[in-house]
């Protein structure tokens, strides 16, 4: 069993969080709202500190989900960031989805200080972090990756390092690509069922058991039918998503037409006022457009 630091308490991190105290792990918590480290610490037990360097002091492995770039190196950063904190040896993991550019600069400024950093970016939505079946796919030096694996076991379903630092972010980025035309591609199947008069919880039965199937179709299709999407992964977070997966693309020069259409799909549906909805909600806007 490991001391552990969890930065971040948003609706993956509280539970993953969580699972590591249950696992009997030494949980020391941060969120940057007190009140939520303190129901985390009321619920799991645990402590909880006022900032991340507090919270990596004496830990062997700090982990961080926070929202982006800038939260990330927020809590790494500076005085009261984690790295202030940290004693030589220990691993930083970050759960983060940011682009692969700050992944760079905070595993060399990590290595100046005698620390090591994991990119380790999760997918599986809230169901899969309260349940404790994260996909996590990873970057960084192997040995980092060896001693930080089994402390990510505790709320995953598979784990795996894909190369060095960055390559799990870029991982993650070829996820939410094909998340984008999946969930397109699903919300035009169902609006397609609907314009023909068909019932389409029985289309889906049908569809779902071929070639056609996806996570996607068995988890969301239920929902989009109900016209409910306050719920899952939120469109203004699959919008930061997008936009590092597009910026990366220039920089390598990979073609990403539909998922650059798709990002477009997503902006009309925050003018809709849907930032919040789930990614699913491109059905609606289906929809709205007849």
């Amino acid at each position: 069993m490991a001391n552990v630091a969890f930065l971040g308490l948003g609706v993956m991190g509280y539970p993953m969080a969580g699972h590591l105290q249950s696992a009997g792990h030494s949980v020391t918590v941060y969120n940057r709202t007190t009140a939520k480290a303190d129901a985390w610490v009321a619920e799991h037990g645990g402590s909880m500190a006022t900032t991340p360097a507090e919270a990596a002091q004496g830990v062997d492995f700090v982990m961080a989900c926070v929202g982006n770039d800038d939260d990330l190196r927020g809590v790494c950063l500076g005085d009261t960031g984690a790295f202030a904190g940290m004693s030589k040896g220990a691993i930083f993991v970050d759960h983060t989805t940011v682009s692969a550019k700050v992944t760079s600069e905070l595993y060399a400024a990590s290595a100046e200080l005698g620390l090591s950093f994991v990119d380790a970016p999760i997918s599986g939505g809230q169901a899969g972090a309260e349940n404790g079946v994260l996909s996590i796919m990873c970057g960084g030096d192997q040995t980092a990756y060896d001693a930080a694996e089994s402390i990510m076991a505790a709320y995953s379903r598979i784990c795996r390092r894909i190369g060095d630092s960055g390559a799990g972010q870029k991982t993650k980025m070829c996820n939410q690509i094909a998340i984008a035309g999946l969930v397109q591609g699903l919300s035009e199947a169902l609006h397609f069922a609907e314009k023909a008069g068909l019932d389409g919880a029985a289309v889906v039965e049908v569809i779902s058991q071929g070639a056609a199937g996806s996570w996607q179709m068995s988890n969301r299709y239920t929902t989009m039918l109900d016209d409910h999407f306050e719920h899952g992964f939120a469109v203004d977070w699959m919008r930061k998503d997008l936009g590092i997966c597009l910026e990366a693309a220039d920089e390598t020069g990979a073609s990403l037409p539909v998922t650059a259409l798709v990002d477009q799909f997503y902006k009309d549906v925050q003018k809709m006022g849907g930032g919040r909805w789930d990614t699913s909600s491109l059905f609606k806007r289906l929809q709205k457009l007849g």
